[in-house]
């Protein structure tokens, strides 16, 4: 079996990667850091005494610098991207070249490097609107944006890029919820539960759509589960990570239901939708991997976050909203 002992995270000071890292360290294993600090320079400051901690601010788009993050390194988990449609379409050239023209040169640098592993975070947004009672990773893609598509396109590239000895995985993360030292709120959980407790008002889009969603606790647990599973359970194949699938308007009710105070839940039109009902049961029969973090302890995770001051200015804070950010930073 392959032993992982040392990762490169891409885009590991994001919302994800923040979360992530302490459970690598924890697991003995060497972190190297890829990403552009767009979100604070900071937030790994408790662990840069750590030896086993290396961070490289730079572009994923720089071949030479994503060279120098590949030196011996065994694994590569990929989470580095202009994250969701808005983000994306603010400018599609600028998510083009991040998310989908330097992709095929990461993978090939990185099989040249010697990785053993290629892990690489993709979407369930890559299924669109699906009618199916489970949408199961055995269904055709039907991509409705760019954003989608290219995380689709990227996942055939890396299946086209796999050869002996350098074993691939696609995981499909649902919706991410609940806190992490970087934080987002811009994702659905996230949202309802700041405005819950700031504006003690929650505003539902539509309401019907259904959404899956995984807490931020399951979805690094599952990156670390992986690096060490053996090759041939991995190797090449797709995954769903999901876990629970509830309509806009349930997920309102039960982040109001959690928190235990008095919220008003307000109904307006969108037109956003998307609804899937995700199917995560190939995760738990082939990788032995089951959530065990629910929506309501990621609202009463960021409720403890906001009762403890670490959450500043959430309304108006650039650094919690990518799309804000981004435009903030002129990023190109």
């Amino acid at each position: 079996m392959t032993k992982i002992n040392s990762v490169l995270v891409t885009g590991g000071a994001g919302y994800v990667g923040s979360a992530l890292l302490p459970k690598l360290l924890a697991a003995g294993k060497r972190v190297t850091i890829l990403d552009l600090y767009m979100y604070g320079e900071d937030i790994f400051a408790e662990y840069r005494a750590d030896p086993n901690l290396i961070e490289i601010k730079g572009d994923i788009r720089s071949l030479p610098t994503v060279e120098r993050a590949l030196r011996g390194v065994d694994a590569v988990i990929h989470l580095a991207c202009i994250s969701n449609d808005p983000s994306y379409d603010l400018d599609p050239e600028l998510g083009k070249s991040i998310n989908f023209d330097c992709f095929r040169p990461l993978v090939q640098a990185a099989r040249r490097a010697g990785v053993k592993r290629f892990i690489y975070a993709s979407s369930s947004s890559v299924y669109g609107i699906k009618d199916d009672q489970n949408v199961t990773e055995d269904l055709p893609l039907d991509p409705l944006t760019d954003y989608s598509r290219f995380k689709a396109q990227c996942e055939q590239v890396l299946a086209e890029e796999r050869t002996p000895g350098f074993v691939t995985l696609t995981l499909r993360p649902s919706t991410v919820c609940g806190y992490a030292p970087r934080l987002r709120l811009d994702l659905t959980v996230n949202i309802l539960t700041n405005h819950a407790i700031n504006n003690r008002k929650i505003t539902v889009f539509g309401g019907d759509q259904k959404r899956p969603n995984i807490h931020i606790d399951d979805m690094t647990d599952l990156y670390v589960h992986v690096l060490d599973l053996p090759d041939e359970t991995i190797d090449g194949k797709v995954f769903n990570a999901g876990w629970e699938n509830f309509s806009v308007m349930h997920i309102a009710e039960m982040v109001r239901a959690a928190l235990g105070i008095d919220v008003e839940i307000v109904v307006t039109p969108t037109d956003d939708n998307r609804s899937y009902h995700v199917s995560s049961e190939k995760m738990r029969r082939e990788l032995g991997f089951e959530p065990k973090h629910t929506i309501a302890d990621a609202a009463r995770d960021l409720q403890r976050a906001f009762a403890a001051g670490k959450i500043p200015d959430p309304m108006t804070d650039p650094r919690y909203y990518n799309i804000k950010t981004m435009q903030q930073l002129g990023l190109k």
